[in-house]
């Protein structure tokens, strides 16, 4: 690990990961081939509630083979879901699963995606990785991530301001670029969970990056000239501009390679509705065919509980 950037992100990934998250991350390498390492990231490593769906991320060392494979070089991650029971708990988790060729090129922001370095200069865990040299590469894949993210974010940032100002500009762009349905302040909430991580991180990329000489007591100002200024904001137009088309095309794959599909919309059904579903085997290998008849006796159950509501109160 080398600079600054690196050594800050190094120690968040390298620390003690829950355990639930290192089991889960154990039982994913049986189910891929060839793997590397294993990130944990996203909502359930900053709050801990297990309720909800984990998110990792398996960087393997190539894709795999086949027709699905071809789709995997063209439109990366494929997404899979998995359960697993630990000490009487259901633990759920969706995984992406991509090379690390190709997350090392995302994160230094090559290519129109924006999703890889927007996730990773959030905190994030490496749970698993093959052995120390690989670790090395993720860090400093991750360590890309900031130093792309901090970039974009000193030319689509207020011209000077607290650092917690340039981050939520970024997050509010990413959002817009991804197709993404967000809550209004979703912003608010990431930075919320470690105000300071980011005024650091903010302030060692722009350091490397020569966009900051001085550390000012209050608001910061990159030193981004003009012309760099316009460079960069170019190249979020062309993003901006083919973000959406990009992840329509994702959400499309996904709907015919999302492994595990059935199982997790019935788990997401359930989960807000109080209604579960039933699943068949053939449910399982056909879920966007099972959708519409799915969909369709879960409205006649509601409008059945809603007249029954009704009549309990006539």
């Amino acid at each position: 690990m080398t600079g600054a950037v690196a050594s800050l992100v190094g120690e968040e990934l390298l620390a003690p990961a829950p355990p639930q998250a290192v089991a889960f991350a154990a039982k994913l390498l049986d189910r891929f081939e060839a793997p590397l390492a294993v990130l944990f990231y996203g909502s359930i490593l900053r709050t801990g509630d297990l309720d909800g769906v984990m998110d990792f991320y398996v960087l393997t060392e190539h894709v795999r083979p086949g027709p699905r494979g071809l789709a995997t070089r063209l439109l990366w991650p494929d997404v899979s879901y998995h359960e697993l029971e630990l000490d009487g708990q259901v633990l759920r988790a969706k995984v992406a699963t991509m090379t690390l060729a190709q997350f090392q090129a995302a994160t230094r922001g090559q290519g129109i995606d924006t999703t890889i370095w927007a996730r990773f200069v959030q905190p994030a865990g490496l749970v698993w990785s093959a052995g120390p040299a690989v670790a090395e590469q993720v860090i400093e894949a991750v360590a890309d991530a900031a130093r792309t993210a901090a970039r974009f974010a000193a030319a689509l940032g207020p011209s000077e301001a607290a650092p917690e100002a340039y981050w939520s500009a970024l997050f509010r762009e990413t959002y817009a670029a991804e197709f993404r349905v967000e809550k209004g302040g979703r912003e608010r909430s990431i930075l919320g969970f470690d105000v300071a991580r980011y005024h650091c991180l903010l302030i060692a990329c722009w350091r490397e990056e020569g966009l900051l000489d001085i550390e000012p007591d209050g608001p910061v100002r990159p030193t981004l000239s003009q012309a760099d200024q316009k460079r960069i904001q170019a190249a979020w137009r062309l993003r901006r501009r083919l973000g959406r088309p990009l992840n329509y095309a994702r959400l499309i794959k996904a709907a015919f390679t999302f492994d595990g599909a059935a199982r997790y919309a019935a788990w997401k059904i359930e989960r807000h509705t109080g209604m579960p579903v039933a699943l068949t085997p053939w449910r399982e290998r056909h879920p966007v065919l099972a959708a519409p008849g799915v969909l369709w006796r879960l409205w006649r159950q509601r409008q059945a509980q809603a007249k029954a509501q009704k009549a309990g109160k006539a």
